[in-house]
C-alpha cells in the first residue's frame, strides 16, 4: 500500500513538472517527457509488467493535457516500460552510464512509438520531419534529466524506503 502511495506521488510530481514547469524550459522547441522517463525508471527497477502498468497510467495522465487522441501517450509509455523492463532483465551488470543511456534511448523509442501509432490512428500531422527532430531533441533532454528522476523512482518502487533518503541508482 505504501509503495502505491509513493508511486502515485511520483506520478503526480511528473505530471506537474511536465505540464507546469518544463513547457517554459524548452530547448530547440522540445521539452523532456518526464512521465516517460519515470516509466523507464520504474520498469528498470521493478520489471516489464509493473513498468507497463505504470507507463499506461502515466500516459493517460499526460494525455489529459495534450491535444492528441486520449490513450496515445498511454500506449507509447506502456510499450516503452515493457521493453525497458525486458531489457533490464537481460543486463548482466549495471554501470553509471546505464541510467542516462536508458533515458535517452527509451525517450527516443517512446517518441517514435508515439508518432508511429498516432500516424496509424489517422493523426497525419504527427509524422513529419519537424516532429522527428523534436523527438530526437526530447530524447537528448530525457537523457539529461534521467539521473534526477531515477533516484525518486527507486525510492517509489522500493519495498522499504528509508525516510527521505535517496540513494544513487
Amino acid at each position: 500500500m505504501i509503495r502505491r502511495v509513493r508511486l502515485f506521488m511520483l506520478l503526480l510530481t511528473c505530471v506537474l513538472l511536465q505540464t507546469a514547469v518544463f513547457p517554459y524550459l524548452r530547448i530547440g522547441g522540445a521539452v523532456p517527457d518526464v512521465g516517460l522517463v519515470a516509466t523507464i525508471a520504474v520498469a528498470y527497477y521493478v520489471g516489464p509488467d509493473d513498468g507497463a502498468i505504470y507507463g499506461f497510467i502515466a500516459g493517460i495522465a499526460i494525455d489529459l493535457f495534450r491535444e492528441t487522441p486520449l490513450g496515445l501517450s498511454a500506449i507509447a509509455f506502456a510499450a516503452t516500460g515493457y521493453v525497458v523492463g525486458v531489457l533490464r532483465g537481460g543486463m548482466l551488470r549495471s554501470s553509471r552510464w546505464v541510467v542516462p543511456l536508458l533515458g535517452g534511448l527509451g525517450g527516443l523509442f517512446g517518441g517514435l512509438v508515439f508518432i508511429t501509432i498516432g500516424a496509424l490512428a489517422g493523426v497525419e500531422h504527427l509524422l513529419t520531419v519537424h516532429n522527428l527532430r523534436i523527438v530526437v531533441i526530447a530524447a537528448a533532454y530525457d537523457m539529461v534529466i534521467s539521473p534526477l528522476i531515477f533516484p525518486f523512482a527507486r525510492w517509489a518502487t522500493s519495498e522499504k524506503a528509508a525516510s527521505g533518503a535517496f540513494r544513487a541508482y
